[in-house]
């Protein structure tokens, strides 16, 4: 999937991780006829891609109204359009370059923890079903019905998401970005960046890459290759474990195929593979591998949500990063001449990812940054962040403890 970097080389654009808006980018930008060096410094989807939950939803964390809110109405409506739209493209690209990532069409709910939940369910409803998007608002009876669960009090169906194996996606894209020309190295670390000219001089362990343009897709895993970068979000974990496949035993859940998130402070999400495993997951980081502590809350919360289920046996566990942003909107930061990163994806990395790496291309091809998603904006240092990751953490791992017992 990969080609070995030995030495110095040269490129139109060199793009920095190998997850959705690197490979994304790269993709893009090859089909351009933009000569593309990317550089991953573990594996293909080593950081947050690889380790999504797999929702491929539309929108963003944010409901649509407040988006237009905070943005302005014309910037903010044209950003809910451009991702509203984003699952259908996201499928296109699957069927386009025949990705193998158990993709699925049938749509996520957003399950309503609480009465205040179901509230906040309702207030998005109206307003997406306003903007003429195809959700529908369930009754608690109705959720427990699609859900398999009594323990929701309503939910939200969009039919435009659905789920995929995101570790699939990545990859796919890889080799779809190496289809259309664009060389991809991993196991290659950038360690330096400089401006000489007009170009840029990206110094790795494996040599140097000299290039018109660079794009960071470290997103949530960036690091200080460019200088407080990893200083103007909130990095915060989410862990997942994966049930061993359980045959009929799980057909009532979930049983229309769905991905499942909840609206709970700390978010809890669940979906069946297509080998009739559960992946279940919520905040937080892994606790003990395979036997501790997230083990336990797994094994509780499904027992509570689905009693008929049984006790089930778990054979993987893993966890990764997610970049938290002060207002909960992503970012597309211009931080020198040619050198662009969209970033602060809030936990929706698979649409966004997707559509910014292709808005960058088509930047990076001619186009104007006034057409880019989202406005170009100065990286600003969130000066709580390191005291927050840890307070979020301390109440993370307190929620496992709590729903364990």
């Amino acid at each position: 999937m990969s080609s070995p970097m030995t030495g110095d080389t040269t490129a139109d654009l060199a793009i920095i991780g190998g997850g959705f808006t690197g490979l994304s980018t790269a993709l893009h930008a090859a089909e351009k006829g933009i000569e593309c060096q990317v550089l991953e410094a573990r594996k293909i989807g080593y950081g947050g891609s690889g380790r999504n939950v797999g929702l491929v939803n539309a929108g963003l964390w944010l409901p649509p109204q407040d988006v237009r809110q905070r943005m302005g109405e014309q910037r903010g409506a044209a950003l809910i359009k451009t991702l509203g739209d984003a699952p259908e493209y996201v499928q296109s690209l699957i069927q386009k370059h025949q990705i193998r990532c158990e993709a699925t069409r049938t749509g996520t709910i957003h399950a309503a923890h609480s009465p205040k939940g179901y509230a906040d369910l309702a207030r998005r409803a109206d307003e997406w079903r306003r903007l003429g998007a195809p959700v529908d608002l369930l009754s608690r009876d109705q959720a427990a019905e699609a859900i398999g669960s009594e323990r929701f009090y309503g939910g939200l169906v969009d039919r435009r998401a659905g789920t995929i194996n995101p570790m699939g996606y990545v990859r796919g894209l890889a080799r779809a970005a190496q289809g259309a020309g664009a060389r991809v190295a991993t196991g290659v670390t950038a360690q330096k960046l400089r401006r000489v000219g007009e170009r840029w001089i990206v110094e790795t362990d494996r040599g140097s890459v000299v290039a018109k343009s660079v794009v960071l897709g470290t997103n949530a895993y960036s690091d200080d290759l460019w200088p407080g970068l990893r200083q103007t979000f909130t990095m915060i974990h989410y862990f997942q474990l994966a049930t061993v496949p359980l045959g009929s035993r799980s057909s009532s859940i979930l049983s229309g195929g769905q991905g499942l998130w909840d609206t709970g402070p700390i978010m809890f999400s669940l979906r069946r593979d297509a080998f009739g495993r559960l992946i279940i997951g919520s905040m937080g980081t892994v606790i003990g591998g395979m036997t501790g502590l997230s083990r336990r809350w797994a094994a509780r919360t499904l027992r509570r949500l689905f009693p008929d289920l049984g006790e089930v046996e778990f054979e993987h566990c893993w966890h990764g990063r997610i970049a938290m942003t002060p207002d909960h909107l992503p970012r597309i930061h211009r931080l020198a001449e040619g050198l662009y990163t969209p970033i602060g994806y809030n936990g929706r990395g698979i649409t966004p990812g997707t559509i910014f790496g292709k808005a960058i291309a088509e930047l990076l091809a001619g186009g104007r940054e006034e057409d880019l998603p989202l406005p170009i904006s100065e990286p600003k240092r969130v000066t709580s962040a390191a005291v927050m990751s840890r307070l979020y953490q301390m109440a993370f791992t307190a929620n496992q403890y709590l729903k364990s017992i």
